[in-house]
């Protein structure tokens, strides 16, 4: 039996940062993960060269049934701080669109730096670590002054370990070929903690095969969109796939969109063309040659065909382009459903904010028990949020577990 200070679950950004910060304080930290290998997730993010934050570090950027919960953790955790950390290791990064940061290096450096950062400071782990029970039992204080405590017992394929302080960073469900389990869910219903419903999200769109029929063709094709949902519109690139729709525009309308609900999408978000088709009312030129100015000819081709037949424009009634042009600003479409945990960057749900401290990310009514990290109900839009969210949380529960 090993006793530590602090034993954190799992070796992904948010148990990394947890426990290079513990141990930087002083503590004892043992990491434990069922994975052989370290912040798998890390490794792929940026398609490998790791969108590790965003510059524009906004609470609404954030998606939580407790939406000012994330607040205080950013306060605290800024982008310049991990960017203060890549200067000490001499990592180089650029910026892309809308403020994203990637690592000029990849995310091989990203993890060698965090990875450094925990054994300089005297961090233990043990992976692969098959955890096979959680128990607690709670301790009572030696004085009136002294805070109720709780102690841990972690039993493991590898042994049993004991802590005062237990950190869950066991990520979601997204991605399972790269570990991910259910593990911090039902460990958080153990101790009697809601769950938020879970969903995939950042994740694309798929379509009936009789829906998506007319479209099936267009696999490949992108364009510049706005598309919308709840309030929320997001202006990027947009994919067509064989099963339906993907590119940032989609993954970010994902985390809002609800089953059986259409979404909105502008297709020429920087062209009038009710005023432009009005004002080529008298042309010969066919619509589709027409529309063919704006958007790929393949494009143009099928999807005006689901409304109108392709015919010169003076041949075409007023009422006929102006539901065009409606259209065109405004297709609504309906999908059936995501393609699942498997293609989804994040999980949206999660441990209920409200029964965590945002200041420690501490439980409420355990003692010394912190969930961090994906496992909790926050998820950031698409551009490096949900790792700034691993960091932020990381950090602040490192700097009391």
């Amino acid at each position: 039996m090993s006793t530590y200070d602090c034993l954190i679950l799992g070796s992904g950004a948010s148990g990394l940062m947890c426990a290079l910060t513990a141990a930087q304080r002083g503590r004892s930290v043992m990491l434990l993960d069922h994975y052989s290998k370290l912040a798998e997730k890390i490794r792929i993010s940026g398609g490998g060269n790791c969108n590790f934050t965003n510059l524009d570090m906004r609470p609404d950027c954030f998606v939580s049934a407790n939406p000012h919960f994330v607040r205080s953790a950013l306060a605290r955790y800024t982008p310049r701080h991990f960017t203060s950390l890549l200067d000490r290791y001499r990592i180089g990064y650029h910026e892309k669109t809308t403020g994203q940061l990637f690592c000029d290096a990849g995310s091989e450096a990203i993890i060698a730096m965090l990875r450094a950062e925990c054994e300089t400071a005297g961090v233990r782990w043990s992976t692969p670590c098959e955890i096979q029970s959680v128990a607690a039992k709670s301790v009572r204080p030696a004085s009136a002054e002294d805070a109720a405590a709780t102690e841990f017992t972690v039993t493991t394929n590898r042994g049993i370990f004991k802590s005062r302080s237990l950190v869950v960073a066991t990520g979601g469900l997204s991605i399972p070929k790269i570990g991910a389990t259910p593990f911090g869910y039902k460990l958080a219903e153990q101790f009697g903690l809601p769950i938020v419903k879970l969903k995939p999200g950042l994740v694309p769109l798929s379509f009936t095969p009789q829906d998506w029929a007319p479209y099936a063709d267009l696999t490949g094709v992108t364009l510049d969109a706005e598309v919308s949902y709840g309030g929320r519109s997001f202006r990027e690139s947009l994919l067509f796939t064989h099963r339906g729709l993907s590119g940032p525009a989609i993954l970010q309308i994902s985390t809002y969109w609800e089953h059986g609900q259409p979404i909105s999408i502008n297709l020429l978000p920087d062209h009038d063309m009710a005023q432009l088709l009005e004002e080529n009312h008298g042309s010969q030129k066919q619509l589709v040659n027409f529309l063919s100015q704006y958007l790929p000819k393949n494009f143009a081709q099928t999807w005006s065909a689901q409304f109108v037949e392709n015919k010169p424009l003076n041949q075409l009634s007023h009422k006929q382009l102006r539901t065009l042009a409606e259209r065109l600003h405004n297709w609504q479409i309906t999908p059936s459903g995501t393609l699942g945990y498997t293609k989804a960057e994040v999980t949206c749900g999660g441990v209920d904010t409200r029964a965590l401290s945002s200041k420690t990310m501490q439980v409420n009514t355990v003692p010394g028990l912190y969930f961090i990290g994906e496992v909790v109900d926050v998820t950031g839009q698409l551009g490096g949020y949900n790792l700034h969210w691993a960091w932020a949380s990381g950090y602040a529960a490192g700097q009391h577990c």
